[in-house]
């Protein structure tokens, strides 16, 4: 958060200083890594908090209604710096060529966004934290945004022409918008109890094969709270079981689930009669997982 807020103020200050719209679109852009941490920071306490009456499922999704706004605020920022690009392009607009600070400052930033991408991969990869690679990758965008920018400012620098950062302001804008949308619908997926994947499905439905006395997993659903999954699932066991039976068998089934897919928040198994053949309303089996 530190890194990237100091890259941020650096950018955004040699973009107004140097008159370039491109520097200061990458400062946003880099801005939102900031709001992304503070965000985790302060959701943090609401996520742990611990399920209550209001709220039988736990507050993770807190997360996601946290993540929806700032893809919102993104998009926005995104779209005002296309939206200036654009009317200076269309128009015209006399541009001076940006300032050699826009140029040492981008170059700096670049250094600056290798390292910290570098460091969350090896802090990512040493706690096994899926949240940290994918920052990661990320950062690792960044660069690519920030690699564009200095193209633009050393090609406007050296023809003398103004309008080459409008450009790449642009071009920056609509990489910014771009990402708001990847934000927002990966958010909507895990508000819409979406965005599963059909390799999860699948990970719980060889689970089940794996358990002695557990048949036909049915009526699967998946969803994710806060980067954890909840799972329900109904599977056949027979029927001459006594309860207690049944009930280990169940158990078996949620270890089994656990061994293969990590983050489980919670798991419920209905244990079914063999042979019961209910219409399903909801949920996945195994043969809708077939092309």
């Amino acid at each position: 958060m530190l890194g990237n807020a100091a890259l941020a103020a650096l950018k955004i200050f040699a973009g107004i200083q140097s008159e370039s719209l491109a520097v200061i679109g990458d400062g946003i852009d880099t801005s939102v890594d900031v709001l992304i941490a503070v965000m985790a920071l302060v959701v943090a306490k609401v996520i742990v908090r611990p399920a209550d009456t209001g709220h039988p499922w736990g507050h993770g999704r807190a997360e996601t209604v946290a993540t929806a706004l700032l893809s919102f605020a993104l998009f926005f920022a995104g779209a005002q710096l296309m939206l200036n690009s654009a009317h200076q392009l269309i128009f015209g607009e006399r541009r001076d060529v940006p300032g050699r600070l826009a140029l040492i400052v981008t170059g700096i930033s670049i250094i600056g966004k290798i390292i910290l991408a570098w460091t969350q991969y090896l802090f990512g990869k040493k706690a096994d934290s899926p949240m940290l690679k994918a920052n990661a990758k990320n950062m690792s965008g960044d660069v690519v945004i920030s690699a564009g920018v200095l193209i633009g400012l050393f090609l406007s620098i050296l023809t003398g022409i103004g309008l080459i950062d409008s450009v790449a302001a642009l071009l920056v804008g609509m990489w910014v918008i771009r990402s708001a949308v990847g934000i927002f619908m990966e958010a909507n997926a895990e508000l819409m109890d979406g965005g599963s994947g059909k390799e999860f499905y699948r990970a719980v439905f060889e689970a089940v094969r794996s358990v002695p006395g557990a048949g036909h997993p049915h009526r699967t659903r998946m969803r994710r709270i806060a980067g954890f999954w909840d799972i329900d699932i109904d599977i056949e066991v027979d029927p001459s079981l006594s309860v207690l039976e049944a009930h280990a068998i169940a158990s078996a089934v949620e270890r089994a689930i656990k061994d293969r897919v990590e983050a489980v928040y919670d798991i419920m198994v209905h244990v079914e009669p063999a042979g019961n053949r209910e219409t399903e309303g909801y949920g996945l089996h195994e043969a809708s997982l077939v092309p």
